[in-house]
């Protein structure tokens, strides 16, 4: 018999009590960078997505999308800069920012998982006041901090056995304004109200990194916030770490910072003994797959 079968059989029957352990499971994951470009990548992705769903879990997609704003800003010859890191939106800008993550973009996830046999439905933080914002810092413009997150369409489609794929644009408290939200910021927000089992940050990094260089396969919040003081976290990994402490403070199980270049990361992440990347969960909560 061909070893590659049964090495394939070998995993499939071991990965059976991680399958039972995520039944009925919430999973959030953010969904950005180079592999959105690449339509094998995509594939991949929504393979990934849809087999989740297919086992019993409910998974939510919070994709982002800055390579594509940038070359549609660059086409209509807007200028557009960034404040510590963060993209300055005007008026002009977050149009384009709304027309192309709610347009291009997230139809494009939602036809991937849909041609994987999938059921998906396309949203944005302003559909049903999914995620109503704050201004993030006045000097950002109509960057937005979400304030609260009305998840029951979620839960519907939950139901319903369909996969939310949502864009991060935000409506205003105030009912006028239209914002643009950080990707890992607007899945963390979304995570901590759904109270999801997992967030999980697709990256294009191998995950946190410890003072020694090696990666941290589990960390607990005390030991992040060590790490940032300590300038060992630095760079773009503070905000994420710093989304991840938010989440699990607002009730979210375990975050996960996986890199997303690695085929199949978030099956290897739920389904395996190992997973992949850095878990970051409090001490005193029970982790669903690690142990």
């Amino acid at each position: 018999m061909n070893r590659d079968w049964i090495a394939t059989a070998r995993t499939l029957s071991e990965a059976l009590p991680y399958l039972q352990r995520y039944t009925g499971a919430i999973v959030v994951v953010k969904f950005g960078g180079n592999a959105m470009g690449d339509d094998e990548a995509m594939a991949a992705f929504a393979r990934d997505i849809v087999l989740m769903r297919q086992v019993g879990v409910n998974p939510v997609v919070v994709h982002g999308g800055g390579p594509m704003i940038n070359d549609l800003l660059g086409r209509l010859n807007i200028e557009s800069h960034f404040v510590r890191g963060k993209r300055v939106t005007d008026e002009n800008v977050v149009e384009v920012v709304e027309m192309v993550l709610t347009g291009r973009v997230n139809k494009r996830i939602v036809q991937a998982i849909m041609e994987q046999g999938g059921r998906a439905v396309g949203l944005s933080g302003k559909d049903d006041n999914l995620m109503l914002c704050e201004p993030d810092d006045p000097e950002l413009g109509f960057v937005g901090k979400p304030v609260d997150v009305n998840v029951q369409v979620l839960n519907d489609l939950f139901d319903h056995g369909i996969i939310p794929v949502i864009a991060p644009v935000g409506g205003s408290t105030a009912g006028h304004e239209t914002y643009n939200v950080n990707g890992d910021t607007a899945a963390g927000a979304i995570a901590g109200a759904l109270k999801a089992d997992r967030l999980m940050l697709l990256t294009d990094v191998q995950g946190v990194k410890g003072a020694d260089g090696d990666i941290l396969t589990e960390i607990t919040p005390d030991e992040v916030r060590q790490l940032i003081a300590d300038e060992v976290i630095a760079g773009g990994m503070i905000p994420k770490t710093e989304t991840a402490l938010k989440a699990i403070e607002e009730g979210v199980r375990g975050v996960v910072i996986i890199d997303g270049r690695v085929n199949n990361a978030c099956l290897l992440e739920l389904f395996t003994e190992l997973g992949s990347g850095s878990l970051i969960r409090a001490a005193d909560r029970a982790p669903l797959d690690k142990n």
